[in-house]
């Protein structure tokens, strides 16, 4: 099969860090959206709610992608820039702030379904912890357990797709990998909660990206969706695709294919000082290699696995990206 690309409307112009609250003229979300739709292969966008669609504006933002003949991919509520979610959303101990949570993340769920989206990615940045002997771990897992079960219950057509990091903005997050967000997503009991790898966030990790593409799978098809980027493995720099790993994404692409996912590949990459439609369409015509070579070299890829010589591998590698 053919992966259908997309990307997170944010990406073409939030470029703030903790230096610099913005190292460009930020474009508006209508600015990005006219930025985002003429980036060659991109089909489908990416929301993120509060920033580029509320209730006050979802009519507008339906229109706009239909007349661009473009997908909503899926809406990811805004958790992590919200002062009152400082020490948590779904984690809160104030029960009013947890309750505000739901109520919040609710509201985007009905957003999504206006949207005509199928996923809600939650990426929960502040649900976590910094300091030791401050959180109890127990508690707020359960805590974290019913308001992901009160969301999918309540839509039960929608996909809630938990995005894990292991830090940052929190110096511990809940969901911090793929094996505990298998089970976090397993303890709501609900089919339609699973799993959104970040590849820059599986990196930071320390997975093998791939390898835990298979978890998911041997979890019972729980990838969901997929995000791409790149960084050095030791802070999520998003970067463009390709700028530092290359075998890792090949072997991704492989176990993709091997495994039969069969959702979104979405660009999340924040160019903070590069131009930022081509940074992003550098990322998906990398992703696209990496997907040629797989489909090209798939019977040669899965001959090389079971003959488990590195050295054949490593000529295998400089073949196809080389030609040497």
């Amino acid at each position: 099969m053919k992966y259908k690309y997309s990307v997170i409307l944010g990406n073409l112009g939030n470029t703030c860090d903790r230096f610099c609250k913005s190292y460009k003229d930020n474009p508006s979300t209508e600015e990005m959206l006219a930025l985002a739709v003429k980036i060659p292969h991109v089909e489908g966008i990416e929301l993120v709610g509060t920033w580029d669609i509320r209730p006050d504006n979802v009519k507008d933002m339906k229109k706009r992608m239909e007349d661009y003949g473009k997908t909503c991919v899926s809406i990811i509520p805004d958790t992590f820039t919200v002062k009152e979610y400082a020490k948590g959303s779904l984690t809160s101990t104030d029960s009013k702030i947890r309750q505000h949570a739901v109520d919040y993340l609710r509201k985007m769920s009905e957003i999504a379904l206006e949207m005509n989206c199928d996923i809600v990615d939650l990426w929960m940045g502040q649900d976590g912890y910094d300091y030791l002997l401050t959180a109890d771990y127990n508690q707020e897992r359960e805590w974290f357990r019913e308001g992901t079960m009160v969301l999918a219950k309540e839509f039960p057509t929608l996909k809630f797709a938990l995005e894990y990091k292991p830090k940052e903005p929190r110096n511990f997050s809940y969901h911090a990998r793929m094996a505990d967000t298998i089970l976090a997503a397993k303890e709501t009991g609900c089919s339609n909660v699973g799993v959104c790898i970040d590849t820059g966030h599986s990196f930071v990790a320390g997975e093998n990206v791939a390898e835990a593409v298979v978890l998911a799978k041997r979890a019972g098809d729980m990838l969901f969706h997929m995000h791409f980027n790149d960084n050095h493995g030791y802070w999520d720099d998003d970067m463009i695709v390709g700028s530092v790993h290359s075998t890792v994404y090949i072997d991704l692409m492989f176990q993709l294919k091997k495994t039969g996912y069969n959702g979104w590949l979405s660009m999340d990459q924040y160019p903070y000082r590069e131009n930022a439609t081509d940074a992003i369409a550098e990322s998906i015509l990398w992703v696209r290699k990496f997907e040629q070579i797989v489909d090209e070299h798939y019977s040669e890829i899965n001959a090389l696995i079971k003959l488990n010589d590195a050295v054949e591998t490593s000529r295998f590698m400089r073949k196809v990206l080389f030609s040497k």
